[in-house]
């Protein structure tokens, strides 16, 4: 058992760790992507070739980026193979499909049009250029696109039949897959969150150049372009947001109780604006906040539209509790009951084998019948005990809060430097908007961490939600060959990073000692 929950534990830490590396280079290759090729379809319009030199500046910055976040991207789709086995052959059928796709299709549409991209200048025409530019952003896109496909499958398993006959999920319904309300909603809010890291970072690094004073109108057009995109996405990823909330509401409101810390519901229930946990919530759920300044009945009108709609919390959730319109106690099915239809799931599981080994088709039927009755519930049966169902509060709780603050900042920067970029840009050279400017591109990244770090940790235990958690999912590796690997992982994606960094920083500042509307 030790050995089993270290290998858990490491294997879920390496994936941690992969995964939040490469989402440091995914979002700004999608973000910087469509504001290239913006830049370079204003080159085109206008014929100007200082938009040209414009262009190929970001580009290159956008070309860096993109080479790093290949290199880890790969890495993690290995992981699934390596330390997750079990699950990789548990839903292989349905999980294999986009990423597939993703590799067939978007990467190979990226790898085309980026080397036209980088290469094709004075070498094809400016429309077949101007193209491949756009298709490059199209293409990072989908690349995307299947990759939260899978993800959302994950937190939504949908489109899909168990098959006691291979001992495994089947595809039945590739667009309910494709098209389920988390997918669409994680993929507009995933693109939209990368607009406003590449609008962002644009921000950052022309504010860095005119605090050098060094190609200052260079630096306000990008602004420009930039701010607007970024304005565009932090709108966008508002509205996607709270699109999200109402799905995790309706498909995982565990997920949803965590991160408000909320233990006991209720009709009218308030949102936390600002709290502080207890250092021992967890273990005193009746009372979990220190501290908190709360807005009343925020939560039930954020969900729900209505102010006296009841929000489930924690405890609701386990015992099956909810509060009908009327103000009468209903309790449904609660997590105890479900554990006990999972672990009928799993011994008609084991009956089937037991037929099928001796031919008794009747008795593969009736076992076959009791799985596809509660499979829904069949992950429950590897549960100890109620609470195994519980997130972990606390992360959950700040990161979502982490991000929602995050993101106020964001919108309240980009409102500010869209209004300056237009009609005020002699403020976009003050010293005080520049280091804003430059501060503002961290805020991005962690904003983006945050919901990263919400969307996975929230739904644990699950890898796939209410059918599979982590202890079931792993490989039969050994612990030691994991922290290894996790170490060695470590290591190489720091020195990606510290490499990217250091490459970037020179070429930005090479940028402060000549001129870029020429020297490109």
């Amino acid at each position: 058992m030790n050995d089993l929950i270290g290998v858990v534990d490491w294997s879920r830490a390496q994936f941690a760790l992969t995964a939040m590396y490469h989402w440091l280079f995914v979002p700004l290759t999608i973000g910087l992507a469509l504001i290239v090729a913006i830049m370079e379809t204003i080159y085109v319009r206008t014929g100007n070739e200082r938009w040209k030199n414009i262009t190929k500046f970001w580009m290159t910055l956008f070309g860096i980026n993109f080479a790093v976040g290949v290199a880890t991207g790969l890495i993690l789709e290995f992981e699934f193979g390596t330390n997750w086995s079990n699950y990789s052959w548990f839903v292989g059928d349905i999980f294999g499909a986009p990423l597939a796709i993703e590799g067939i299709v978007a990467f190979f549409m990226e790898a085309t049009f980026v080397a036209v991209m980088f290469f094709g200048w004075n070498k094809v025409s400016k429309g077949f250029h101007l193209a491949s530019s756009w298709l490059t952003a199209v293409g990072v896109c989908l690349s995307a696109m299947w990759i939260l496909i899978a993800n959302a499958w994950m937190q939504y398993p949908v489109g899909m039949k168990f098959d006691p006959a291979q001992m495994r999920n089947v595809m039945d319904d590739f667009f309910a897959v494709a098209l389920s309300p988390v997918a669409v909603n994680k993929f507009f809010h995933a693109v939209a969150c990368s607009w406003v890291l590449g609008g962002v970072f644009v921000l950052g690094v022309s504010s860095w150049l005119m605090l050098k004073r060094r190609n200052i109108e260079v630096a306000k057009d990008s602004i420009k372009v930039g701010s607007v995109v970024g304005l565009v996405g932090i709108l966008a990823t508002c509205y996607t947001g709270h699109g999200s909330a109402v799905v995790v509401s309706e498909v995982q409101p565990m997920k949803l109780a965590a991160m408000e810390g909320l233990y006991e519901g209720s009709v009218g229930q308030s949102i936390v604006a600002f709290g502080v946990l207890k250092p021992d919530a967890e273990k005193t759920p009746d009372d979990p906040m220190l501290f908190s300044i709360d807005i009343p009945k925020g939560l039930s009108y954020l969900i729900y539209a209505d102010g006296d709609s009841f929000v489930p919390g924690i405890n609701d959730l386990i015992a099956g509790r909810t509060i009908t319109a009327e103000g009468d106690t209903v309790y449904g099915q609660s997590y105890e009951e479900k554990m006990a239809l999972g672990m009928n799931v799993r011994k008609a599981l084991a009956d089937y084998g037991m037929a099928k080994k001796t031919g008794d088709e009747a008795a593969m039927k009736a076992a076959a019948d009791a799985v596809a009755k509660d499979f829904d519930n069949f992950g429950y049966g590897y549960l100890e005990s109620p609470e195994d169902a519980v997130p972990p509060v606390g992360m959950s709780f700040y990161a979502f809060h982490i991000m929602v603050y995050a993101g106020g900042l964001l919108l309240l920067v980009l409102l500010v430097t869209v209004w300056f970029a237009w009609y005020r840009s002699r403020y976009l050279e003050k010293t005080w908007f520049c280091v804003i400017g430059i501060l503002s591109v961290a805020a991005a990244w962690i904003c983006g961490e945050a919901g990263w770090v919400l969307a996975e940790v929230g739904r644990q235990p699950w890898v796939i939600q209410n059918l599979m958690p982590t202890n079931a999912a792993i490989s039969g590796i050994q612990p030691s060959s994991v922290q290894l690997t996790f170490w060695i992982f470590a290591l190489v994606f720091t020195a990606l990073l510290i490499a990217e960094v250091s490459i970037m920083l020179r070429y930005i500042s090479r940028a402060s000692k000549s001129d870029i509307a020429t020297n490109h």
